[in-house]
């Protein structure tokens, strides 16, 4: 869908996306001084990272209805004052369940968010430049939780935990205004029902398997299995119950989709990565090279803000040629490093970690924003929300996976050592060397993944054609110059029986719209003696006196609306209905590779949709 201002919009939702991963680890940095001055232990204070995994997780299903049930401005400012909340309840905390809650409060917020912001993406978002938005969105969901590491490492060398929470509320608070400023309602409501038994079913199922998952190296194996389960036969519930309702939470059309499906589980290796090599290459530094935690993240610091840079450049290349080359890339890349990396690490220098580590994060900058603009692009415009929250779960599945079963895996392989005589140093690079083999096995699964993708093409499964723009747009457009006089505008429309008419410069570039209401309205509170059409349609000879002579001169550009909204000639024709009412619209210009080149108006919409009426009645006979 189109907006007057994408651009604008997009940046409150990256932001949100990137408060959303930034806040995922920021408080985990100061669990050894909550512990300390709220009396707690390692297991206890654990919770404030496991409930918060799993109230995130439970929201995400949640946000696909209420992004459309509820106007996407009100429900954006709702989710971002959750935050707000949460971390001033956490800020004022004297003891943990108060922290605790304070924690849970900010994970409902957040859970929302990051897939509420790629929604709105996917709204403003013109089709041409999809994959650069989808890009910004993945390179701030990247950079939040390596730079909320550092952050958080610098505030704690002279202040306690309390001032992260209150930086993240002031933080909060100015995506808050960002919001109520920058962004409108963009999204298409269609108010479904909330079924709450497909709520229940899908909490405690995503509850059940996400604990499992994150506990099962570190807490009872038995406990874990069992969780994972309950998680397992509710998650099959949910699903058959979904089958059944006409309004389902979830729709699982999306999963039918097979390059969809194929581009989720692409993006969970990716992520599954990512997640995994952030965490273990500081345990490995800080245990076995003696850095501090914040000396870790800041040698991976050059990476992730490299990364940032080239996520956006990925989405422009992916605009443009797709995404064959793009994810094939950035696996192998992945893939040959991370291999590096397990047999290089114990050269013992910072410099080559961070160096081995760039092409790694910047290979998965290759994957993560085209592989999402790849999978959602197949999908019907009523599906995106549902296709979103598919991705998003993966997400936060993803995220469990990279940290439970690495670390696990890095653990397990340390103690073994150490149990067979092992020293301190040579364990941990054990475990880092198995572990690094172990990213290049998943980054190996992916790549070839990435190479079956190669043989689809993104325009042959859409549902709606996309000629029918073309087929149905007027391509004899009448246009004013900009310097041209109201009388002339008036006469053109006039003349030619038109509504209005695009105002365009000297290199056809357009740079306004004036429309016979336009002139009216700008008459009627020009001159004292004008009033409306009929008062127009009164005057003759003498009633035409100088000072309504002198508004007929003026320039067309002066009374013209300049903020023009524009559809691009492949946009889907459900996106050209959906501006055409929202803007009270009865004519669009039709735009490629930034020149116009028809005109898309409201008869033209219902000719089409009452031809295509009487062409199936046809069949049917």
């Amino acid at each position: 869908m189109i907006s007057t201002k994408p651009k604008m919009i997009v940046i409150v939702a990256a932001f949100a996306a990137f408060l959303a991963t930034f806040n995922e680890t920021f408080l985990n940095v100061a669990f050894t001084p909550i512990m300390t001055d709220l009396n707690v232990g390692v297991s206890t204070v654990q919770w404030l990272a496991t409930a918060y995994m799993l109230g995130a997780a439970v929201m995400v299903p949640v946000s696909a209805f209420m992004y459309r049930r509820i106007p996407t401005k009100p429900l954006f400012l709702f989710t971002t004052s959750l935050l707000i909340v949460g971390s001033v309840i956490g800020a004022l905390a004297t003891s943990f369940p108060i922290l605790l809650a304070g924690r849970i409060v900010q994970a409902l917020g957040t859970g929302m968010l990051i897939p509420i912001g790629m929604n709105i993406t996917l709204e403003v978002a013109p089709r041409e430049k999809l994959g650069t938005y989808m890009g910004i969105m993945g390179a701030m969901t990247t950079l939040g939780p390596s730079l909320s590491v550092i952050v958080a490492g610098i505030l704690l060398s002279f202040s306690n935990w309390h001032l992260l929470l209150w930086v993240f509320a002031g933080l909060s608070a100015l995506c808050f205004i960002s919001g109520a400023f920058m962004l409108t309602n963009v999204a298409h409501l269609t108010h479904p029902k909330l079924d709450f038994t497909s709520v229940v079913l899908i909490s405690i199922a995503l509850i059940g398997i996400l604990y499992a998952v994150s506990t099962i190296f570190s807490g009872s194996v038995t406990v874990a299995i069992i969780a994972a389960v309950i998680g397992a036969f509710l998650l099959y519930l949910f699903l058959k119950r979904q089958k059944k309702l006409s309004q389902p939470l979830i729709d699982l059309r999306p999963l039918k989709v097979k390059p969809f499906s194929i581009g989720v589980i692409i993006n969970m290796i990716s992520l599954v990565v990512i997640f995994a090599m952030n965490i273990i290459i500081p345990i490995y530094m800080q245990s076995a090279m003696g850095a501090s935690s914040l000396g870790a993240s800041l040698t991976l610091f050059p990476a992730i803000m490299l990364s940032c840079i080239i996520a956006p450049i990925a989405g422009k290349v992916f605009d443009k040629h797709g995404a064959g080359v793009l994810l094939p890339l950035g696996f192998a890349m992945i893939c040959l490093f991370t291999i590096a990396l397990a047999f290089l690490h114990t050269s013992g220098s910072f410099v080559i970690l961070a160096v081995l580590y760039i092409p790694v994060i910047c290979g998965s900058a290759l994957i993560i924003g085209p592989v999402q603009s790849f999978s959602l692009s197949y999908l019907d415009y009523e599906l995106n929300p549902h296709g979103v929250t598919v991705m998003s779960t993966g997400f936060q599945i993803a995220g469990c996976i990279g940290s439970s079963l690495f670390t696990g895996v890095y653990s397990a392989v340390v103690a073994s050592r150490m149990a067979f005589g092992s020293d301190a140093f040579s364990g941990a690079s054990d475990g880092f060397m198995i572990t690094g083999l172990l990213a290049a096995a998943f980054a190996l699964v992916g790549l070839i993944l990435a190479l079956y993708t190669r043989k689809f093409n993104c325009e042959s499964e859409k549902v709606e054609p996309t000629g029918i723009l073309r087929s149905i747009m007027k391509t004899n457009v009448y246009t004013v110059s900009a310097d041209a006089t109201l009388l002339d505008a008036m006469r053109l429309i006039t003349e030619k029986e038109v509504s209005g008419v695009p105002v365009i410069d000297n290199v056809k570039n357009i740079v306004g719209f004036i429309s016979d209401g336009d002139i009216l309205r700008y008459l009627a509170k020009k001159h004292p003696l004008f009033e409306n059409a009929y008062s127009l349609a009164a005057m003759s000879g003498d009633g035409f006196d100088k000072k309504l002579l002198e508004l007929m001169n003026i320039k067309v550009i002066d009374v013209a609306e300049k903020k023009v909204i524009t559809t691009d000639a492949n946009d889907d024709l459900g996106d050209v209905c959906r501006i055409l009412s929202e803007y009270h619209l009865k004519k669009i210009p039709v735009m490629e590779d930034g020149r116009m080149i028809g005109m898309i108006n409201s008869s033209n919409i219902t000719k089409y949709a009452m031809n295509a009426c009487i062409s199936a009645t046809a069949i049917a006979k």
